[in-house]
């Protein structure tokens, strides 16, 4: 039987996880949930889901309803992933789970005393080209692991946009630089150390982050991400034999890797995906015992401790050292 979800929300996002979910034969989305119920019900129609509700509360009082994809703004993630887990629901909560890492610690631990799965919805980490370039370097195809290099931006035009909002906790690092520090950490581990530089703007939040972090093996990655510069999404991973270069390491919309040495480059294709069902099916096939979670609590402190202490780092102009992950 597919896994029942119910969507918090009708943010943008909605819709990539929608079109995902309808391909699969594992997942089947039956409610949606608004504060507004005719926008609710709107939605509903407009996307063939089974039932709308006009608050968030009902959505999780909905008995046939057993897992929650949440994609409300960056501040209400870990509240409503805290209150889908006691209502007994598994619940898939779009990136980042949350800024700092003793809110993340406290909200796995709840999904532990509840019984309930909880995963970070980084659906980039589910794509094939993913996995293959993390086995490329793990085998040694560029030879000692040394740099990583990683971009994500884009320019908003809408000053309303939730992004821009520090009490949302938008900002460029919060939405497009985590998929950076997601990558830099998947190939090399927990950071030692971050440092780390902004610029504001919004109500205050960070319009461009350019981060640093180090990892033992004298492993360096540096990244710039922005949410007011020109369309940029690239990483680059470099040893010291070869390097591997994504142009569309994010979305994967045409994915490919190119493995560059000095007497040429060599392009690995990989299969094209849905990254968005990809997760979707992974959380369902761990809720039917069938697969574990790609992502759990290790990897989201993780990253929220990264996170955390870039903005550290920015805010105090100085190199900031990690805690162990535990």
């Amino acid at each position: 039987m597919p896994v029942r979800w119910g969507v918090l929300s009708t943010a943008h996002i909605n819709g990539a996880f929608l079109e995902g979910v309808t391909q699969s034969a594992t997942c089947e989305v039956v409610a949606v949930a608004s504060r507004e119920a005719g926008r609710a019900e709107r939605y509903a129609h407009e996307h063939g889901i089974e039932r709308a509700h006009g608050s968030y509360e009902a959505l999780l009082e909905d008995d046939d309803v057993e897992a929650v994809y949440i994609s409300l703004p960056n501040s209400m993630h870990l509240e409503w992933t805290s209150r889908a887990l006691q209502a007994g629901k598994h619940v898939l909560c779009e990136k980042p789970l949350g800024r700092r890492a003793a809110g993340v610690r406290d909200v796995f631990d709840l999904a532990d005393r509840e019984g309930r799965l909880l995963m970070e919805a980084f659906m980039w980490r589910h794509h094939p080209q993913t996995a293959r370039l993390a086995e490329l370097v793990a085998s040694g195809a560029i030879g000692r692991l040394a740099l990583i290099r990683a971009s994500f931006s884009f320019g908003l035009t809408d000053d309303a946009n939730v992004r821009l909002s520090a009490d949302l906790e938008g900002g460029a690092l919060m939405d497009v630089g985590c998929y950076c520090v997601s990558a830099a950490r998947l190939l090399a581990g927990e950071p030692l150390t971050a440092a780390g530089t902004q610029v504001t703007g919004g109500d205050g939040v960070d319009v461009v982050f350019v981060g640093s972090l180090r990892f033992a093996g004298d492993v360096v990655a540096h990244f710039d991400a922005g949410i007011s510069l020109a369309a940029r999404h690239d990483l680059e991973v470099v040893g010291d034999e070869a390097s591997l270069y994504l142009a569309d390491p994010w979305h994967a919309r045409r994915p490919r890797i190119e493995l560059r040495r000095d007497g040429g480059t060599e392009t690995i294709e990989t299969a094209t995906a849905d990254s968005y069902r990809l997760e979707a099916e992974n959380l369902a096939a761990a809720i039917r015992g069938q697969a574990l979670p790609l992502l759990g609590r290790d990897d989201a402190l993780g990253q929220a401790q990264t996170i955390e202490a870039l903005y550290a780092a920015a805010d105090s102009d100085r190199v900031v050292p990690l805690p162990a992950t535990t």
